[in-house]
């Protein structure tokens, strides 16, 4: 498994920072979100800071972006990082995409899916294996003169993933993409019991199998050796459970853990106190079934036990802010990303 470091939106000058110190530390790479900052330009600054790293979105918005769009971006950071970069894609929810980015949502599965298929048709065509001819439901892509064909390269094998949560979009992500962002807020049952069969029913409808597609997990891994070291990331990770967890699209996953109506309460809290509210309703038993709380010492072996044989790459969702917090921590989660690398 690789172990690889998430950043959210950041100067120019800390991602530099931040590069640096984790390719010193022995980490694998750095995965980028996209939320009120666009990845492109942190990646690139990374990378000519941190040459042996590897880069990825998680995610990048897709349907605000043409499918051409995307494969060019995707084909300019796999030149300048020579192979170190795959492009992560997912379609965000319907408020934002509807609401903050003015395009539609409509059948946001199929769409996904006719998305990446014109990504790979693009990038196809820029690898000079076919014309470009790609005829979807959603995206008809037909042109491309030689002086608009960007130049080819020696890393023209680019990954593309998906992020997913609901059985409709893993299938997809199993059919058509190369790997699949599972969310952070997810439970080993979830992953055993809804991931993988979806995904491996998805993978069999375009031949392939499970073994095809990477999975790229982010965790919300707790180190430290009391409970004090630990509580400022332990807040961040019941918050963030408990923020996702009160919206409809992750309450089946509280059902299956029996934790019944979880959904409506954290919403009703979220409603009326906030993120504080939703984080005191995540109690250390539900934290222990969505996060790796565990000390220093302790930590790779719980991450190896949890996610060997499963994830091609781990990524800690805390292991920025822990760092921030106490500079020395660096180590320690370099430390950790050796013994899983080494795994």
């Amino acid at each position: 498994m690789e172990f690889d470091v998430m950043t959210r939106a950041d100067t120019w000058e800390n991602v530099a920072k931040l590069a640096r110190d984790v390719e010193a530390a022995g980490m694998s790479g750095l995965l980028f979100t996209e939320g009120g900052q666009v990845p492109w330009m942190q990646i690139a600054t990374a990378a000519r800071e941190a040459p042996s790293l590897h880069f990825s979105t998680g995610i990048a918005v897709a349907f605000p972006r043409s499918p051409m769009m995307s494969a060019q971006i995707a084909w300019e950071l796999a030149a300048n990082t020579q192979g170190r970069f795959r492009l992560g894609l997912g379609s965000q929810v319907k408020a934002h995409i509807v609401r903050r980015y003015g395009v539609d949502f409509e059948q946001p599965a199929k769409r996904m899916r006719d998305y990446v298929q014109a990504v790979k048709a693009s990038l196809a065509a820029f690898r000079g294996e076919a014309r470009l001819e790609h005829d979807g439901p959603f995206y008809k892509l037909n042109l491309l003169t030689p002086q608009w064909a960007p130049p080819r390269h020696d890393f023209e094998d680019i990954k593309i993933d998906m992020s997913a949560v609901n059985p409709l979009m893993l299938k997809v992500t199993g059919e058509v993409a190369d790997g699949l962002h599972v969310h952070p807020m997810h439970s080993m049952p979830y992953i055993h019991n809804r991931v993988i069969p979806a995904v491996t029913e998805g993978a069999a409808r375009a031949g392939r199998t499970l073994s095809d597609i990477d999975l790229i997990v982010p965790v919300l891994a707790v180190a430290g050796d009391s409970v004090e070291e630990r509580a400022a990331c332990a807040l961040e990770a019941r918050t963030a459970i408990g923020f996702y967890g009160s919206t409809p699209a992750y309450a089946f996953q509280f059902d299956d853990l029996g934790y019944d109506g979880k959904r409506l309460e954290l919403a009703d809290a979220l409603r009326s106190g906030g993120r504080d509210a939703v984080a005191a309703l995540v109690d250390d038993e539900l934290l222990e079934k969505f996060a790796v709380v565990a000390r220093w010492d302790d930590m790779a072996d719980r991450l190896i036990e949890r996610y060997q044989g499963l994830a091609s790459r781990l990524v800690m969702y805390l292991a920025k802010q822990s760092i921030k917090e106490n500079p020395d921590n660096l180590g320690k989660w370099g430390e950790i990303a050796r013994a899983v690398r080494a795994a």
